[in-house]
């Protein structure tokens, strides 16, 4: 790691914009990424569950990592999701990714269902596979949507024994235990521990170590803060404005999901449409209310970017 960036901060989820009728806005996936440089962001997350990937065709996947990989430049670093149960694919994705210009690639463990899963040699192979084919660091996604087990000796296990698997996105229960459990047993292998979940567990999360947070794009400028009085050591600080903004996460977590960076971003005049596609369904209009009355109280800045 001599010499290598170090991730770390507040790298947030790119939502994915569509119109009405459901077809890519790239118009408005622009607007979205200088909002989120705007939000003062450490980097972004592309093509991730919350950019709406499972709804995506693979002609859209590859038109939006060129289209917002091209557009950020080298303002902030881009993590491209790779995700998919093929090897093969995943390969090929990482590869593409990194001659673009990506700067991390972000993969869960393979799965295809709860019954079609591979087994813990599989699941190394695939992770090597991936960092050979892209050169550049990984990310381990471990959330509960694959329904694949990543004990911690395992998780170790990758770190130590593939150079470029550093980075480590904890959503599983317990979390912050989980993220303690690795930082031990990986040691200097564990580059970043991250935070996800929208950062509904992110005060203890910090305080078991870790240095990133992958939340929404709902409102990192008022998780920053959080990280940066954390990182100095002013836990006080730290927990205060977690206090403060915990309502409208827990808004989020539990209620809207994806949605709601939409619904604010659409609110802000960032994109012209919160539309989501089909099986997801537009939210309750009693809902959206409520979401926006307890976002105003906080007027981040997804809340008011295009006015």
């Amino acid at each position: 790691m001599t010499g290598a960036a170090v991730y770390r901060g507040v790298f947030p989820i790119v939502p994915t914009p569509f119109d009405d009728a459901g077809v890519l806005d790239l118009n408005s996936q622009r607007r979205v990424l200088d909002c989120m440089i705007d939000q003062g962001v450490d980097g972004l997350c592309i093509i991730a569950n919350y950019s709406e990937q499972f709804l995506l065709s693979d002609a859209e996947r590859d038109q939006l990592m060129r289209v917002c990989l091209e557009y950020v430049g080298r303002r902030v670093p881009v993590i491209v999701t790779c995700s998919h149960f093929s090897t093969q694919v995943v390969e090929d994705r990482c590869r593409t990714a990194a001659d673009l210009g990506a700067d991390m690639i972000m993969l869960m463990p393979p799965y295809h269902g709860v019954g079609l899963q591979a087994d813990e040699a599989a699941v190394i192979e695939h992770f090597d596979r991936a960092a050979n084919a892209g050169g550049i660091p990984i990310m381990v996604q471990d959330a509960p949507l694959s329904g694949v087990q990543l004990p911690v000796r395992l998780l170790a296990r990758m770190a130590q024994s593939i150079p470029l698997l550093q980075y480590f996105k904890i959503e599983t229960p317990q979390a912050a235990g989980k993220l303690r459990a690795l930082i031990i047993q990986g040691g200097d292998d564990i580059v970043g521990p991250f935070d996800g979940e929208e950062g509904i567990t992110l005060m203890a999360d910090l305080d078991a170590g870790a240095t990133g947070t992958m939340c929404s794009a709902l409102i990192p400028d008022l998780i920053r803060p959080v990280l940066e009085a954390h990182q100095v050591g002013d836990r006080e600080a730290a927990a205060q404005h977690y206090q403060r903004i915990l309502p409208l996460i827990n808004y989020e977590n539990r209620q809207w999901g994806l949605r709601a960076t939409k619904a604010v971003m659409k609110e802000g005049g960032v994109i012209h449409s919160d539309h989501v596609r089909h099986p997801l369904a537009p939210l309750d209009p009693t809902t959206r209310t409520g979401l926006l009355e307890l976002a105003r109280q906080f007027e981040p800045l997804a809340l008011r970017w295009g006015l």
